[in-house]
């Protein structure tokens, strides 16, 4: 049996959710190291390409000083080594109405489409029976509203404390479903206030060509550029890197938690430990992609179709099949369990995405199989994981690793208190920050504002389809990898 759209999908996928289209933020710009700049932006991903864009449209001097190769941060994708497009991070969008990027998407060309509905639970080697899928879909929302309602008491507890203890058969699948294949982390290592501080995100969408739109390509930019250390004291801002310093009015950092707290970025003086604190409660989870294409369509899926099982353990994974229509399939492993197989290597993960695959659908998968990859976030040195999830106790560390140091600032999806794991929230942190680093040295004239996507009349829902659908306040949230 199918599984509901909008109980599991939206749920499971929703905030792995950034999208299919980042390297929209490609293209190779390289713009020479200046001497000195109004503001400098660290980093460029979704939130240093958005800061940028802000600033250049209000006439300010900008330079983008990126450690890596490559524009995008955590959404890549590779569009050049599979017969479809290959997202390494980021793979969905989500709430057309509000979102900022849908409508750059739109305006650059490329198609926006909604999510292929076909997801279904495996058993074994067979489809979960229509009843067997009612029973997980009545466990999860059960497990979601517990978790909303443990958020409303006055102290946070982990989502894992909150579940309900009758959840049988289906436990291990639920608190995977609600933990690593939505945030990234176990539910023990989850905030309960956190997940229900997420907003609905509705209306999954997808990017067929997996990238290419040119939001970044007008801007300056300096790649294969990491920064030493960033100075903040007083009237003396600077950047400093290999290939020397930069002068600046004011800073935005869009570094990712870990990448705060790992002690590689410096800043002089250090930053406050009230910063530190709330950064290492908001560190990053753990997942990955093992990316196979098969000759023909041995795991008999249809396009674009995501696969979950009925787990007994943590060992377990998220399908996405014949992606695009070709028979390019990813598996993803997230969370604790996630973080150990990719700490050991390229063939570990290979291997056990065959086997799982194997104990699925058969065991001759692995003769299938043409080419291959995997993705490895955690040991990028610029990135260090996935994306943020509070652990309990931590949700208010989201607005005050937002809160400016003067002329410093900070952006990100993890500064952001509702769509925290997603591009759109990225991208607003950018924008967000850009305004108030603009405000405190005096913009040249005011930035052009994005204008609204055309709101669309709502659609009244199946009874039934309301009824099962989970509460907002506690749909986990997911990418990042939503």
């Amino acid at each position: 049996m199918t599984i509901s759209r909008r109980s599991l999908l939206e749920g499971m996928l929703g905030t792995a959710a950034g999208l299919a289209l980042l390297p929209a933020f490609s293209g190779r710009a390289m713009a020479a190291l200046p001497r000195d700049a109004e503001i400098v932006v660290v980093g460029a991903g979704a939130a240093g390409i958005a800061a940028a864009r802000r600033i250049v449209a209000a006439g300010r001097k900008v330079i983008v000083v990126e450690a890596a190769s490559d524009i995008g941060g955590r959404c890549v994708t590779d569009t050049t080594s599979f017969a479809a497009p290959f997202d390494r991070g980021a793979r969905w969008l989500h709430n057309p109405d509000s979102n900022p990027l849908v409508r750059l998407a739109r305006s650059s060309g490329f198609a926006v489409t909604p999510v292929a509905p076909g997801q279904k639970v495996r058993i074994g080697r067979r489809n979960a029976r229509s009843r067997e899928t009612e029973d997980f879909l009545a466990a999860y929302v059960r497990a979601t509203r517990a978790i909303g309602d443990a958020s409303r008491g006055k102290a946070d507890i982990s989502c894992a404390a909150a579940l309900p203890n009758d959840l049988g058969d289906w436990a291990a699948t639920i608190e995977y479903v609600l933990g690593p294949a939505t945030t990234s982390k176990d539910l023990r290592a989850l905030s309960a206030m956190d997940a229900a501080r997420t907003l609905d995100r509705t209306a999954l969408l997808g990017c067929p060509q997996g990238g290419g739109s040119q939001l970044a390509s007008s801007l300056p930019i300096a790649l294969s550029t990491p920064v030493k250390r960033i100075v903040w004291s007083g009237r003396d801002l600077a950047v400093e890197t290999a290939a020397g310093r930069i002068g600046a009015r004011a800073i935005i950092v869009t570094a990712s938690t870990n990448v705060l707290t790992s002690g590689n970025l410096a800043f002089s003086p250090e930053l406050p430990k009230r910063q530190l604190d709330a950064a290492a409660r908001l560190s990053l989870g753990s997942t990955d992609r093992i990316a196979l294409q098969f000759k023909g369509n041995p795991l008999g899926l249809s396009r674009d179709e995501t696969i979950i099982e009925r787990a007994d353990d943590t060992r377990t994974a998220t399908l996405m099949g014949n992606i695009g229509g070709t028979s390019l399939c990813t598996v993803d492993v997230a969370g604790s369990f996630g973080r150990q197989l990719a700490a050991q290597g390229e063939a570990a993960m290979q291997d056990f995405a065959i086997e799982w695959l194997g104990k699925l659908f058969g065991s001759d998968i692995a003769g299938a199989v043409e080419r291959k990859a995997v993705t490895r976030w955690n040991e990028m040195p610029y990135v260090l994981g996935a994306m943020s999830a509070a652990e309990p106790g931590g949700q208010p560390s989201r607005k005050v690793l937002g809160e400016p140091l003067g002329n410093l600032f900070f952006a990100g999806e993890a500064t952001h208190e509702t769509l925290f794991g997603t591009v759109q929230g990225a991208w607003e942190s950018g924008e967000r920050a850009a305004d108030a680093a603009l405000k405190k040295i005096g913009a040249v004239k005011e930035p052009a504002p994005e204008k609204p996507a055309r709101k669309q009349k709502p659609r009244r829902e199946p009874q039934r389809q309301r009824e099962q659908r989970p509460p907002a306040t506690a749909s986990g949230t997911p990418s990042w990898w939503r």
